[in-house]
Parts: structure tokens; C-alpha cells; sequence
């Protein structure tokens, strides 16, 4: 056997912390700065939230579209720039409601890291109903418990993922609309092709220029349920706002800016 040395303590360089966290808070967080704070009633509970943070994913949406031709996302060689990202999810927010989604009615998805994700994600969510996310690794009856479970009303999903779940249809009769993306074969009903809706991702820069239809959306609305793993049993529905995922924005710059600050940058 060989000896290994053990790892070294850290060394804080010269000078560090250039500031301390309570000096950190009083510039970055005081009235009028960018990681200003306030207080707010949630559910009975006062709770202190980022009072700059976008209200909604919906506004986050629109915040996005304003970077125009800049690229959003690149799958293979598909690359996607943020106003046709836009351009698709306000089609597919438009065809949801015609199909009889509203507000507060779960939409399934589950297909992997595919250009289609943050459209479905955004076509959902930004008409007030709650996106269901589900694992992509999962199994067929694993999906087909998790569709079953949040009564979900629709279903994107990619034709991997549907191959898995076609076979359980039955389980879940709260399903009306099933848009399968990427499907090399015919789909049988009740699953349509994605593309017939919105098209194929580098098609998406063609479609009519529209605005996401207009629904009222309060922060604490649900976005969205994700399931939990490492529980005993079934997995559990956690439920999340727009509130919720719009903290992650703030608190992301604020964990950078308060390094840099930490560093004497």
C-alpha cells in the first residue's frame, strides 16, 4: 500500500474577505439596489423575497424575447434563437388553451434535453397551468404513475418517452392531448405530432410573430409539480411556484456578486 497526503487546508490569500457578509448585505441589498428585500404575506406566513425578481415566468418570457436573434439553445446542429423560442412557445400557449387548458390544469412533459423542453415548459406555465415535469430515465409504469398522479390534462413528451408510455394509456383517462415530438413512425391516437403544431425547432423562426396569450399570474400561482426521489414509496408531487423559480434568478446573481465582493472585486 502507498501512503496518500492528506488534502491541505485552505489558505485564505492576502487581504481575503475584502468585505464581510454583513458589509455585503448593506450595499447590495439596501433600498433601491438591485437585491433589494422585502417582506410579504405567503400563505398567512411573512416571508422575505427578492423584490426585484420577475413576478412570473411569463414575464421572464417576455424578458427573454427582447434578446431578439441571440441564440437561446443549440441541440446538435439545431441552433434556436430566442425570438423564434418565443415565437413557438406562444403558438403552443395559443393551441394548449384551444385544446381546453386553463388555468390550474396539469401538463405533463417528459422527453429529454430536447430544444422542445423550455417551449413546452414556457407554453404551459405562462397560461397559468401547472407543467409536470418527469424524469426522463423513468420507466414506463414509473411515467405512467406520475401522468395518473398529477391528473394530468395534456402531454408533451418525446417519442422515446411515449414508446414507454403508450402501453399504459389506460391508467390515466384524465389525458386528452398527447404531442409527441420526433417521431420517426405514425402515432396512433390520441398522440399527434408536435410538429403539426408548432413545427420542427428550425422552422420555428417562420412562424407568426404573436404575443403568449394574456392570463393573470400572481407570483405564489403553482408553476409547477416535480417529484421527489429517496422517499420510501411512491415518489411524491412537490408542488412550486413562480415565485419559487424566479428566486433562483436573484439568488444566482447575488451568490456571483457576493463572491466577487468577498475577493475585493
Amino acid at each position: 500500500m502507498t501512503a496518500t497526503a492528506e488534502p491541505s487546508a485552505w489558505t485564505p490569500p492576502p487581504g481575503w474577505p475584502a468585505m464581510s457578509d454583513t458589509e455585503i448585505v448593506a450595499e447590495l441589498c439596501v433600498p433601491g439596489a438591485r437585491f433589494e428585500m422585502e417582506t410579504v404575506d405567503i400563505d398567512g406566513v411573512p416571508t422575505r423575497v427578492w423584490k426585484n425578481a420577475p413576478p412570473s415566468l411569463r414575464v421572464l418570457a417576455e424578458i427573454a424575447r427582447g434578446h431578439g436573434e441571440r441564440t437561446v439553445s443549440i441541440y446538435e446542429d439545431e441552433r434556436v434563437s430566442f425570438s423564434a423560442w418565443y415565437r413557438a412557445v406562444a403558438a403552443l400557449a395559443a393551441e394548449l388553451q384551444r385544446r381546453g387548458v386553463t388555468k390550474g390544469d396539469r401538463v405533463a412533459l417528459a422527453m429529454r434535453n430536447l430544444p422542445e423542453w423550455p417551449v413546452a415548459l414556457f407554453a404551459a406555465t405562462t397560461i397559468g397551468a401547472i407543467c409536470v415535469p418527469l424524469n426522463a430515465w423513468w420507466t414506463g409504469p414509473e411515467l405512467a404513475f406520475g401522468l395518473a398522479n398529477s391528473g394530468s390534462k395534456a402531454l408533451i413528451c418525446d417519442a422515446e418517452r411515449w414508446a414507454r408510455i403508450a402501453p399504459h394509456s389506460a391508467e390515466f383517462p384524465a389525458l386528452e392531448t398527447v404531442l409527441v415530438s420526433r417521431s420517426e413512425d405514425a402515432l396512433d391516437c390520441p398522440a399527434e405530432a408536435l410538429e403539426a403544431v408548432i413545427g420542427a425547432p428550425p422552422t420555428w423562426a417562420s412562424l407568426p410573430e404573436r404575443n403568449i396569450p394574456d392570463v393573470a399570474l400572481h407570483p405564489d400561482d403553482p408553476a409547477t409539480i416535480f417529484y421527489t426521489s429517496g422517499t420510501t414509496g411512491k415518489p411524491k408531487g412537490a408542488l412550486g411556484s413562480h415565485r419559487n423559480l424566479m428566486t433562483n434568478i436573484l439568488s444566482t446573481g447575488y451568490t456571483q456578486a457576493r463572491a466577487a465582493l468577498r475577493r475585493g472585486e
